[in-house]
């Protein structure tokens, strides 16, 4: 079995907070061939676990690299590394992935109109744009 999984899966089985669910995702995933984890599923992942369970950045991002470590997993390695490193940095996940994955695919620039992300993929050598409404 080919198997793509949501989020929820994930968080099942990294937070084992109901041991049926757990176990039924983890079995799931032991089954599969091959696991694909879209990096939305990365995303929400970082935000569940941040907003409704309270686990920290650092938490956050040894799960994810408990998963990635797994070499029979496709997923877009250079958005999670990315991801990974805005994350580490204080910023979001998910702007460090889109980000990332962006640049893989050939935008040169970033832009938003969050501060703080424009502010941290700058840091880190990204050529970003911020955006402002009032302008």
């Amino acid at each position: 079995m080919r198997l793509t999984v949501d989020a929820n899966v994930l968080l099942r089985v990294a937070l084992q907070d109901d041991v049926d669910q757990a176990r039924a995702a983890l079995e799931t995933i032991m089954h599969a061939d091959e696991l694909f984890v879209p990096i939305p599923v990365l995303c929400e992942f970082v935000w569940v676990a941040r907003s409704a369970y309270r686990k920290t950045r650092v938490q956050i991002a040894a799960s994810i690299r408990l998963l990635v470590d797994d070499h029979a997993l496709i997923v877009d390695r250079a958005a999670v590394n990315a991801g990974l490193a805005m994350l580490e940095a204080g910023g979001d996940f998910a702007d460090g992935a889109i980000a990332g994955q962006g640049k893989a695919m050939g935008g040169t620039v970033f832009a938003s109109f969050d501060r703080e992300a424009v502010r941290l993929l700058t840091q880190s050598g990204h050529e970003t744009l911020l955006l402002d409404a009032a302008a």
